[in-house]
């Protein structure tokens, strides 16, 4: 990897099926197998499905990154990793294996119909800001020009309270 050509980007990882902590840990050991290196790992979180909290419970973290792939191949690995372990992809929001988002590269704004940067409803969701400012308090919205922590302040406290670290 090159370290000239290297970028920052953050993924959100999460399971709600099958032995959801170990499929976490095999997407970050796959995600190092193609040019991408961890460089940061938020403890794990679990929260109540969504949008049904019916299901299963997830699993989730954020990780930091330095990669050499570009936005749209990032997004491709990140696909093929959850099609390796098991996801399918039947009907939206259902129970998977595994679930990888890009959530920042390189504070880029992409707007293109396969991939959408930062991830378009990372703002909203507690299970994603969580473990992000736990590994990055002064991160800001590219788009938004929000801070993470501001971003926290707009979740309801029911849903900050649902959700716990493990």
């Amino acid at each position: 990897m090159s370290e000239k050509q290297a970028k920052i980007a953050y993924i959100g990882i999460g399971s709600n099926l099958g032995n959801k902590k170990k499929n976490i840990v095999l997407s970050k050991y796959l995600l190092d197998q193609k040019e991408i290196k961890v460089l940061k790992v938020s403890n794990m979180f679990e929260s109540l499905s969504w949008p049904n909290p019916k299901k299963p419970k997830f699993i989730n973290i954020v990780i930091k990154i330095k990669t050499t792939l570009t936005p749209y191949n990032l997004m491709k690995a990140c696909l093929e990793i959850e099609k390796t372990l098991g996801r399918k992809r039947l009907k939206r929001n259902q129970p998977r294996t595994c679930d990888i988002d890009v959530l920042d590269y390189d504070r880029k704004i992409i707007n293109e119909p396969h991939l959408k940067l930062p991830h378009p409803r990372m703002h909203t969701r507690n299970f994603v800001l969580l473990p992000f400012y736990e590994i990055n308090k002064t991160w800001i919205h590219p788009k938004k020009k929000i801070n993470i922590k501001k971003m926290l302040s707009f979740i309801k406290e029911s849903d900050l309270i649902s959700i716990k670290l493990i």
